[in-house]
């Protein structure tokens, strides 16, 4: 870690730590993070003299020497003319339909005074998204999950993004953004080569809930990215907004379908209530030729039945499916979810399926066993070629690697749900039914849409 990482860590940590303020309060993580959106971007503009994009009267300054006495009343009028008065389309997104969590005088003031009091100076401009991203991370941590969401492992997105291999030029694309992890590590990537493209990279995103929506796009103008990002539902026409992508990556929202009014898209032809494989026909079908993607999916996506099988079947025909990664257990933190990665390519059918199981006798992830980088070493090391189309891979002798042809996942009815390595017996209990309650709650989730479908149909 360099010193301007070290730099960073301190202040994330510092600022995340006044959240003990609030906390009597009963304020929860994820509201905080987004009041800390507001403040920090205040602070950010005038750190880095950009204060002009900002109304007059709704600037850093203005809240540090306002009194104590009445500065949430005052904090409140600020934050409704930046979201509706500012010449920056940015800024109006960002504190659009805004909310505070302050109700008292003396935290807001705290709060305040405490940022202000901070070291910044020495803080380059590129500094302040590798601060935000570690108030996201700890953000993750500790809420777990924001507005029932999962968040992506930094080590996991890192990870995903250095197979895929994003290039400047490139439009990349991350239909279900969340803050926009995929999206920043992509560009990270890209400038990390010390490469001078023709033509910068393009991001673009669609995230559906607005607090997140706020935190990602935040995220993004710290990183000083050219993005396009659409506060919406990829699963309606909102993505007519969007180009063809050349690549995306992707951990769509898991669960079913809650019933919104707002029509769907019709070019999806597969319909059903099950969310993921919605966002797998819309991520497969939105490529280019010769586009690529990766998407990180739930074991049910493997394996379910009727419309399952007929998203695959469509996927295996129009797609190279090149690989797809078993993911082990607890990178996610609702108890049973088993995860894989699908990587393919658009363009031509599937040849064979290679797949990497890292979830047979692999000790579960937790605090206490946190996941690395250095936990998906063996997994690169046997598998980007096999992802990027370049083959070499027949030699191997990774026991965690294997493939079926065409021909043999047929006549498996496309079930994907593919495993040959054995259980060891020094496997914990806990493990096995982790296990089990994974697929019974898999399971369940496609009796429920069966029926629903089923439903649908007889009701016309």
């Amino acid at each position: 870690m360099g010193v301007e990482d070290i730099r960073c860590d301190e202040l994330s940590r510092k600022i995340w730590s006044l959240s003990n303020v609030l906390r009597d309060d009963g304020i929860v993580f994820h509201k905080y993070m987004s009041e800390l959106t507001y403040l920090l971007f205040l602070k950010i503009a005038d750190q880095t003299r950009q204060n002009e994009q900002l109304p007059p009267g709704c600037r850093w300054k203005d809240l540090t020497e306002q009194p104590s006495l009445g500065l949430v009343g005052v904090y409140r009028k600020m934050l409704t003319q930046l979201g509706e008065d500012s010449d920056s389309q940015v800024v109006r997104e960002i504190f659009g339909f805004p909310t505070t969590v302050f109700s008292h005088d003396e935290n807001l003031h705290k709060v305040v005074q405490e940022i202000d009091r901070l070291d910044w100076a020495g803080v380059s401009n590129d500094a302040f998204g590798l601060i935000y991203e570690s108030l996201l991370e700890r953000n993750a941590t500790e809420a777990r999950a924001g507005a029932g969401q999962y968040f992506t492992p930094r080590p996991l997105v890192d990870c995903i993004v250095r197979i895929m291999a994003p290039q400047g030029g490139e439009t990349i694309q991350d239909p279900a953004a969340g803050t926009g992890g995929f999206l920043t590590s992509a560009h990270d990537f890209i400038l990390g080569r010390n490469e001078k493209p023709a033509r910068p990279a393009r991001f673009e995103g669609v995230e559906i809930e607005r607090d997140t929506y706020r935190l990602c796009l935040m995220n993004l103008v710290l990183h000083q990215m050219d993005s396009v990002m659409v506060h919406g539902d990829a699963l309606t026409e909102d993505v007519d907004k969007l180009s063809a992508p050349d690549l995306i990556l992707a951990n769509p929202p898991f669960g079913m379908a809650a019933g919104g009014v707002r029509p769907k898209r019709l070019d999806l032809p597969f319909q059903t209530t099950n969310k993921q494989l919605m966002f797998l026909q819309h991520i497969y079908r939105s490529l280019r030729s010769g586009g690529r993607a990766a998407v990180i999916l739930p074991d049910n996506v493997l394996f379910e039945p009727g419309v399952g099988r007929r998203v695959r079947s469509d996927l295996l025909s129009s797609c190279d499916l090149r690989l797809i990664l078993r993911l082990p257990q607890g990178i996610f933190y609702a108890q049973g979810v088993n995860t894989n990665v699908l990587f393919f390519q658009s363009g031509r059918p599937t040849k064979e399926v290679w797949f990497y199981d890292m979830r047979t006798n692999v000790r579960r992830f937790n605090k206490r066993n946190p996941l690395s980088e250095a936990a998906f070493k063996a997994f690169e090391e046997s598998c980007s070629m096999i992802v990027r189309g370049a083959g070499g891979a027949a030699s191997t002798a990774d026991e965690r690697l294997s493939r079926l042809t065409r021909a043999e996942i047929a006549e498996r009815e496309d079930n994907l749900d593919y495993t040959w390595l054995t259980r060891s017996r020094s496997g914990s209990d806990i493990e096995d039914m982790d296990r089990l309650i994974g697929r019974i709650s898999e399971d369940l989730h496609t009796a429920l849409r069966q029926i629903e479908e089923l439903d649908r149909e007889i009701l016309g």
